[in-house]
């Protein structure tokens, strides 16, 4: 375990509480086995996170929500799944990319729905903004890969504008779907 690390929780799929909000976690050091790193910015309840990691036991999986009643609702749905490969964090999402995660230690990250913040004078508070590339890129592998999916079409619009910019590198991968369509998810293999 690294320096500073607080000991793994006995329970599966636990809530993992941040030691400090100002050092950087040691995403390994939350799993019993190291496997790669997926993160869901912004989990909401966990239904999607919960199915994905009962599907893919091969990978760890980490929710970040910043909403206590959300990320306990995820907790629960993991725990009666009992999967060993996915802990939660509470914390707001483009904080914990910035100052928390190390880089080059995720192989994906999953952003579903995200609140599109229509009003333009709140578009700064979209997590995929113009400065989002260079926080996923900092984070992400070399081959790493973002999920992103919204049924907003503004919003879609303004990601697909962000991921192509030049800032984006393209030894990275973005995979958008534009619209949700139908009940229920797509779990690809």
């Amino acid at each position: 375990m690294s320096s500073g690390s607080v000991a793994i929780s006995n329970s599966p799929a636990g809530l993992y509480e941040l030691p400090s909000i100002l050092s950087p976690i040691h995403p390994r050091d939350l799993f019993l086995r190291q496997k790669p790193i997926e993160l869901e910015l912004g989990s909401g309840d966990g239904s999607f996170l919960v199915e994905y990691a009962r599907n893919r036991p091969d990978r760890n999986f980490i929710g970040i929500e910043r909403l206590l009643g959300r990320i306990q609702k995820m907790t629960r749905k993991a725990a009666r799944a009992g999967l060993d490969n996915l802990r939660a964090i509470r914390i707001e999402s483009g904080y914990f990319l910035k100052y928390l995660m190390p880089p080059n230690s995720v192989a994906a990250l999953h952003i579903y729905f995200p609140d599109p913040w229509p009003k333009r004078k709140h578009r700064d508070n979209r997590l995929v903004n113009d400065g989002f590339p260079a926080l996923a890129r900092a984070v992400l592998e070399m081959e790493g890969t973002v999920y992103l999916r919204t049924d907003d079409a503004d919003y879609f619009a303004s990601n697909t504008f962000v991921v192509s910019s030049p800032n984006w590198l393209m030894t990275r991968t973005a995979i958008f779907w534009p619209f949700f369509i139908g009940k229920g998810w797509l779990l690809f293999p």
